[in-house]
């Protein structure tokens, strides 16, 4: 199957202002806002990139955080071939909820072979509570792949998301569903998402 014709659906997940709305900013647009509100439903972007010589559009999901709305996470999670679940290496609260959304992905997870990633985020900070090693040791223990980045400054955020879509690449199952029809309905999915969102939460 020719990579180049594909489209990849990530989501990002994890507790409330844990950086996941920065970690997309800065990937896909390049910027970084230091006092962003909280996602209220869901945001969703488009990205492409290449990755191992082939060029792969990227549709990613930013999801709520804040646990009033996470019933309304689970419609997000269909068809999704990668997953990010970041935490801040500044709160050991938002590292020791990890299990909490594994749970959740092993209810709502529609494909068996999705690959994960554990994203410690905010190493820019100098009152880290996570040490790296509690990062590597909980990914490896739980076959995820594991990166520390910093929206801020940029550092490994780039390098995350390559080496997930790599893995995505890597993964048979996953490329012989992400097919050029699906890159087609990929606007029409979005707007049929959003419009969801809208239907049930509040404006911010």
């Amino acid at each position: 199957m020719d990579a180049a014709g594909i489209t990849v659906k990530l989501i990002l997940i994890g507790d409330s202002a844990v950086g996941k709305s920065s970690l997309l900013l800065r990937f896909a647009e390049g910027t970084f806002e230091p006092s962003l509100k909280p996602t209220i439903c869901v945001d969703f972007k488009v990205k492409k990139m290449v990755v191992d010589g082939h060029v792969v559009q990227l549709a990613i999901w930013d999801t709520v955080g804040q646990e009033r709305f996470r019933s309304l996470n689970p419609s997000y999670y269909r068809g999704t071939q990668g997953i990010v679940l970041v935490y801040d290496v500044t709160r050991k609260d938002t590292f020791t909820g990890l299990e909490s959304w594994l749970n959740e992905l092993e209810i709502y997870t529609t494909e068996s072979d999705t690959v994960k990633m554990l994203v410690g985020n905010k190493t820019d900070k100098p009152d880290r509570e996570v040490e790296r090693r509690e990062g590597l040791q909980f990914a490896k223990k739980r076959s995820l792949l594991f990166i520390e980045t910093s929206a801020k400054t940029e550092d490994g955020v780039q390098h995350a998301f390559e080496e997930l879509v790599l893995k995505i690449l890597q993964t048979p199952n996953l490329l012989d569903k992400s097919t050029k029809k699906q890159g087609v309905q990929l606007k029409e999915q979005s707007q049929r998402e959003k419009g969801l969102c809208a239907a049930f939460c509040p404006l911010s």
